[in-house]
């Protein structure tokens, strides 16, 4: 193994709240709303790229309308997560030092443009990251993205980990082990190893 290459959402922090607040945000000044989001709506989404998010939460709504929600719900959140930030899970930023003097680290997320440098701009972390890639920014699948990401670093073993279906499927995808982080968003059918806690790949990885 030569490398690490982490989902964000449910793995390495849970933005919900700011995202929440961010987008109700915009809801409220949309007409054809009739309320605003929850938690458990979002906890649903985790994992899809935005346009099945869209599609998930605006059924209702015209494909026009419900294009243009996203695009201010995201611009809105970018600006909030830049200001506020999401809560990282237990011992973040040590695990991760931690591992950068081992392994080669990366990140791989179905979030839009900019999602993870407002992430890095409030949290600090792109010190332990080489490279980071997303659908917003090329339009492709996560599977999709982690080849990308495994082909322009010349990755030879890389691991993914993350919480959702999704993941695995993508891991699966690009045809690397996949680490279940069991404390995130979602549920999965299998997986190569799994942590129940962020900190417990230091257990798996930095002996």
């Amino acid at each position: 193994m030569d490398s690490i290459i982490f989902d964000l959402d449910g793995t390495i922090w849970d933005p919900i709240d700011t995202v929440l607040t961010a987008w109700n945000s915009q809801i409220k000044e949309n007409q054809q709303m009739e309320k605003e989001l929850t938690r458990t709506d979002f906890e649903g989404t985790m994992g899809l790229q935005m346009d099945e998010i869209s599609g998930k939460l605006f059924p209702f709504l015209a494909a026009d309308v419900r294009s243009s929600l996203i695009r201010d719900c995201c611009a809105a959140e970018q600006g909030y997560i830049r200001q506020h930030g999401g809560d990282l899970f237990h011992k973040v930023e040590e695990v991760l030092s931690t591992l950068s003097h081992h392994y080669k680290l990366f990140i791989v997320s179905n979030c839009q443009d900019g999602y993870i440098e407002a992430f890095y701009e409030y949290h600090n972390l792109q010190q332990y990251f080489l490279d980071f890639e997303n659908p917003g920014r090329t339009g492709l699948s996560k599977g999709e993205n982690i080849k990308l990401v495994m082909e322009r670093n010349h990755l030879l073993s890389p691991i993914y980990i993350g919480d959702t279906e999704g993941d695995l499927n993508a891991s699966r995808y690009a045809g690397i082990p996949f680490v279940y982080a069991r404390y995130g968003f979602g549920r999965v059918s299998e997986y190569d190893e799994v942590i129940e806690t962020f900190n417990d790949l230091l257990k798996l990885y930095a002996t």
